[in-house]
């Protein structure tokens, strides 16, 4: 059986005391969209700041998202932004397309252990993100690209950075992304991870699958539907 097929039962999170999320489409669904509100600010940004015609501008953007991670990163290393202003630009955006999710509320809370939100975004667009889907306050800490020092997932420095500010047992933790890229460092220390696709799960999953080229044991689990998947895993019997 495939990781594709499996079911999560309980027993396959019951080590877990440390449950740790990714933030833009994974504790939202990916059809929302939000983040192509974030992609146009970015390209805005870079076009204003070397006066660059859009497309262009977006092309260098997503080379230095491919290079360094993040844009972010990449406008550090080579032109010195301010990163605070980046981002305070770059999440200036409507966040009424995201509605309440109680369900999802009610999973995390019954979640054994500490929650965090890890994101390559800021604390601010954390916390406007997760208070619109009234799921905010059943996190513990956000660790966001400044705790970081403005060194985004997948870094491996930056995976140890968080566990050692938040003292998390790797052995313990679980890790869930939208990115297969950004789990690969959590699996090797040791965490669960569980990667979040588009809905429909099938049709998404074997597209996926069929990119990675067979180089996926670093995803434990599938899911298109977070609310559901973390309600198995706590169920009881």
């Amino acid at each position: 059986m495939t990781k594709i097929d499996r079911t999560p039962e309980k027993a396959d999170f019951d080590h877990v005391t440390d449950w740790v999320f990714d933030l833009d489409n994974t504790l939202y669904p990916h059809h929302v969209n939000l983040f192509a509100q974030i992609d146009r600010n970015m390209t805005a940004y870079v076009a204003a700041l070397l006066q660059m015609e859009r497309e262009e501008a977006r092309k260098l953007q997503k080379q230095y998202y491919l290079e360094h991670g993040t844009t972010l990163q990449g406008l550090m290393i080579h032109h010195g932004i301010d990163p605070n202003d980046f981002l305070e630009k770059a999440h200036a955006i409507d966040y009424s397309a995201l509605m309440p999710q109680p369900e999802l509320g009610q999973a995390i809370k019954a979640l054994p252990g500490r929650k965090f939100i890890f994101t390559n975004g800021s604390v601010k667009h954390a916390e406007m993100t997760a208070g619109a889907l009234g799921i905010l306050e059943h996190f513990d800490d956000i660790f966001d690209i400044v705790a970081a020092d403005y060194v985004p997932k997948p870094a491996q420095a930056t995976y140890d950075k968080f566990a050692a500010l938040k003292r998390v047992d790797t052995g313990k933790a679980a890790m869930f992304e939208d990115l297969p890229r950004n789990l690969t460092v959590p699996k090797a220390l040791g965490m669960q991870t569980v990667l979040l696709v588009p809905r429909n799960l099938e049709e998404t999953v074997v597209e996926w699958w069929e990119k990675t080229s067979g180089e996926e044991d670093h995803i434990d689990f599938v899911t298109d539907d977070l609310a559901a998947f973390l309600g198995k895993v706590t169920r009881s019997g």
